[in-house]
Parts: C-alpha cells; structure tokens; sequence
C-alpha cells in the first residue's frame, strides 16, 4: 500500500490526495487472502469453481460453502469474508423473488447483477459503513440470453466475462485462462478445464488442505443451478487431480 495520504484510510467516504478511496483497496486485499474462485462461460453453459480451504479437520464437509443458488437458473461463487458473503447472498435472492413476484418470471441475470453491485457500491459511499470484503462472480444459463457470467468487485464495479478469477492465486489462474477459448467449449470439457485450473494453482505449501466444490448452470442440467454435481464434479477433480500429477511428474524429472 502507498503512505501517500496517510491518515485518509479511516473512512470510506474519503479520498486520498492521489485519488484513492483506501477502504475499497483494503476490501480487495481481504479477498486475496481466500481461496480461488473461477467462472468458465462456455458454449452452453457456466462452470462455477472454488478452492476452499479447509482450515480444521472438525469441519462438516459441506461447511462454509461458497457457492450458492440464487434463483432456478442463476448461481454465485464468492471470494472472501464468509459473513459478507452468505449477507450479499440473502440480498440478491430477495431481490429475484421480488422480481419473480411482480413479473412472474425468473430475474434476468444483468438486471441482478446491477441491483447486487448498486447495493455494494453504496457501501463505499458512507463514513458509517465498510465495504464488503468480497468479489461475487454470478452465472446462468437460459433458452434466450444462453450462457451469461459477470463479476462484482468490492468497489461495486461490474463486468460480463468469458472466464474470471478471485482470491488468493488469482493472477496464475488468469494466466491459466488465457491458454484457452472457452466460449467454444462444451460443458463436459468446460468442467474439466475448471478442475484442472483449480488444482494447479493451488498452494500445497501455504495450504496444504482443500476442497473442490463446483457450481454448473448449462443446457444439459435443462437450466437448473447445481451444487457438486455428482457426476461433473467428481469429472472436474479426476481432471484436476491427473493435470496436478501431470505438473509434478515434469518438475521432478527436472533437466537432463
């Protein structure tokens, strides 16, 4: 972090000589301290997948997800503070029955993302309130719009991607990314490239416990947001699994 203006990091609603606003940057830092997240639009459909760090053996399996279904149709991946991210998810899903209720027909995924990133947006605004320490990547699939993915930054900015990232090794899984053109896919390669992304980037290291979770939006769950799907799951972590062997096969051979 710059020291210039130091002393403009105590509120939210304030600028700093340079033009910053330090709370929102600190947010963005919060959410590179999790685990990966990545979305994967492809030609029928969008993979949702996370590292989720598993910090003690006494948990449950499925606690602290970090997928969520929003509406029928629509799924969120989050990066970030737990607490933030099951009270954005609470918001955007009363904000698709609410758009469900006055119009009778499921939220478009655009209108949703603009009303989530407007409410976290106003959480920039205000000395009395933090930013959220969270980046939310949104997913569906429909018979009109076809495969959609945006993200939502801290700052309350949003954009439409072809494949994003959040969290902690973020920059190695863009440069995972760009190796391939994912709107040409199809959904059981879709799933398979997310696994194997998810697993090299993972730091054994730093954190040597995981485990991969995956939310799937596509024309072959007939538009259904699912969480671990058993069968494109368990394809994803097989891929994932054999690309890691892969990468630690060539490091260990070395130079002849």
């Amino acid at each position: 972090m710059s020291t210039i203006g130091t002393g403009y990091d105590l509120s939210a609603s304030q600028f700093s000589p340079d033009g910053r606003v330090f709370q929102i940057d600190y947010a963005s830092k919060a959410v590179e301290k999790w685990g990966t997240v990545i979305g994967l639009r492809g030609k029928n459909g969008v993979v949702l997948a996370v590292e989720k760090i598993i910090t003690s053996s006494l948990h449950e399996p499925d606690a602290g997800g970090r997928i969520f279904t929003i509406e029928r149709n629509i799924g969120m991946a989050v990066a970030g503070l737990m607490a933030d991210a099951n009270y954005i998810a609470d918001i955007a899903r009363q904000e698709a029955a609410n758009f469900r209720q006055q119009f009778e027909k499921p939220i478009p995924l655009k209108h949703l993302c603009d009303r989530v990133s407007g409410y976290i947006h106003a959480y920039t605004l205000y000395s009395a309130v933090r930013p959220f320490g969270i980046s939310v990547l949104l997913a569906s699939w429909d018979e009109t719009d076809g495969p959609q993915l945006y993200k939502i930054e801290p700052s309350g900015s949003s954009f439409g991607y072809y494949a994003c990232a959040s969290g902690k090794a973020k920059q190695q899984a863009k440069t995972e990314m760009e190796k391939f053109k994912f709107a040409e896919m199809d959904t059981e390669t879709l799933v398979k490239r997310a696994g194997e992304i998810i697993y090299r980037v993972h730091d054994e290291l730093k954190d040597k416990n995981f485990r991969f979770e995956m939310g799937l939006v596509a024309q072959e769950t007939q538009g259904t947001h699912c969480i671990n799907h058993e069968l494109y799951t368990l394809s994803a972590r097989n891929a994932g699994e054999s690309a890691k062997d892969d990468d630690d096969g060539s490091d260990n051979e070395g130079p002849q």
